[in-house]
């Protein structure tokens, strides 16, 4: 069988490591179960220099190589598969996640050193790379969701691969093969009073995809919602509208949950769904879970015992997880508040009503104050996520948003309008991106980050200096410079027609 080396990627060099790879984790899981020779190399956990890094490499005869990531690893992912091929030039350099998956043929053409891409979710498709490599038959062009390089250099699509719709079939993540005592010990989130307590938290996933087309998400290019087209230059990878919902049963999620709390001693758990609201609004799973949660004993005693939390001898799970205001209901709010939820992390992303159409958000203004209000009262913390630089962003819109944090009593601190690959921003306004960059795409993909720095300005009334600086006067509430500065906007253009 293959021995295998997964690399989990620096993901921001400047933040301690707090999440352990829960994609990667299952990955993991899946090779090990099938009897593949499996080490884990976690570099965002370990933070290793050059020298260590290029020791690991050095130190097995590794068949294969994995690295995967979202697009804000990409320097980083660059940097190992240069060391990988100088160090270990026997292995197979496998490589997917954001950074590749919604533009493969622009990332194979920057980074030689990737053998194969995986295209979309690797849960099928990387066994069955495995598989070719334990027979010795490395031909690729059979295997759906690849993109590979065939025998004369030049890049090739595999046809697509379907999603899996049975995901109870997946393994739980191995989390034991990852150094959890470096991730414990930065499981405060600076969220809710039970997250910024906990001591041992965890990221689960309970379903895949969202139902919502928000013009902005790169999931578009991630999870299911691409397709592989044939075309008369050949096959090619587009996106499309096809947004599905697949959940794993409320009987995987307890096992799993209650799994972790068992053998790690977890206290808080991060449901990482694109948007779990949309799951728990099936009232049967919700049910199922609901009274599977309180049956495992995973709902904390402050809750039951209606008293203040105390991480000392709360027991049971607090959790966090996505939301969507539009899905949210007094009742569905109660209930999370019953089972231990303490945040839920809201995209309100803007106030203003054009803007929420303009990006297909599914939402209006008056249903994000809605959201915001319910969720207090149940005693949930809403995190208000927020972004400043739409293409249609105005003087108005800015206004707006201060305005509505003042009266809901709430603060944010927005995010950068970020065209990332794999949204529908980024097919809309590459070559605006491009241009930015003096056309050089790898720039700009080095560029990106987690969008709290400004990279490529979409905005049609904006630049990036004028976006920075009306940022903090939002984050100030400072209505009255906003205005001020709208005046002085329009005294320029009168005087410079």
């Amino acid at each position: 069988m293959a021995k295998i080396l997964f690399i989990n990627p620096v993901i921001r060099e400047n933040e301690k490591p707090a999440h352990v790879p829960f994609g990667m984790a299952q990955l993991v899981a899946i090779c090990v179960r099938a009897g593949h020779q499996v080490q884990v190399f976690d570099a965002n956990a370990w933070r290793p220099t050059d020298d260590e890094i290029l020791a690991v490499l050095k130190a097995d005869e590794w068949r294969v190589v994995a690295i995967g990531g979202l697009v804000t690893t990409y320097g980083f992912v660059k940097k190992v598969l240069r060391y990988v091929k100088k160090a270990c030039p026997q292995a197979l350099t496998v490589a997917g996640g954001g950074f590749l998956t919604p533009i493969p043929h622009e990332v194979m053409a920057l980074l030689p050193e990737i053998d194969l891409g995986v295209i979309g979710e690797g849960y099928v498709t990387l066994p069955d790379v495995l598989a070719r490599v334990d027979a010795a038959e490395e031909d690729w062009h059979e295997i759906p969701g690849l993109i590979y390089r065939d025998r004369d250099g030049v890049c090739q699509l595999t046809a697509g691969r379907p999603l899996l719709e049975e995901v109870d079939t997946l393994p739980f993540p191995a989390w034991d093969l990852f150094p959890l005592d470096i991730y414990f010990r930065n499981s405060g989130l600076l969220l809710s009073e039970e997250a910024m307590l906990a001591k041992r938290h965890l990221g689960v996933i309970a379903s895949y995809g969202c139902p919502y087309r928000c013009k902005y998400c790169f999931h578009l290019g991630l999870s299911g919602e691409i397709e592989i087209v044939e075309g008369p230059a050949g096959r090619r990878l587009c996106l499309t509208s096809k947004r599905k919902v697949r959940a794993h049963s409320p009987e995987y999620v307890v096992a799993m949950v209650a799994e972790a709390k068992k053998r790690f001693g977890i206290d808080f758990v991060s449901f990482l769904d694109e948007n779990f609201a949309v799951l728990a609004k099936r009232k049967k799973w919700f049910d199922t879970f609901r009274a599977l949660w309180v049956r495992a004993g995973l709902r904390p005693r402050c809750i039951t015992e209606r008293r203040d939390h105390d991480p000392e001898t709360c027991g049971g799970i607090h959790w966090g997880t996505t939301a969507h205001p539009a899905v949210v209901t007094p009742e569905l709010l109660r209930g999370f508040k019953e089972l231990g939820c303490a945040h839920l992390d809201y995209g309100l992303e803007s106030f203003s009503d054009a803007i929420l159409t303009s990006i297909d958000k599914g939402s209006t203004a008056k249903l994000n104050a809605q959201a915001v209000i319910e969720t207090m009262k149940a005693g949930i913390r809403p995190i208000p996520n927020q972004i400043i630089g739409f293409p249609e962003e105005s003087f108005d819109s800015i206004r707006g948003n201060v305005v509505a944090w003042k009266k809901l009593g709430i603060r944010a601190y927005p995010f950068f309008a970020t065209p990332y690959p794999g949204s529908e921003w980024y097919s809309l306004f590459k070559e605006k991106i491009l241009a930015q960059y003096d056309h050089r795409l790898e720039d700009f993909l080095l560029d990106l980050g987690d969008a709290t720095k400004i990279t490529a300005v979409i905005s049609s009334r904006f630049n990036a200096v004028e976006l920075l600086g009306l940022r903090e006067l939002m984050v100030n509430l400072d209505l009255r410079r906003i205005d001020a500065y709208e005046r002085q906007r329009e005294s320029c253009s009168t005087r410079n027609p």
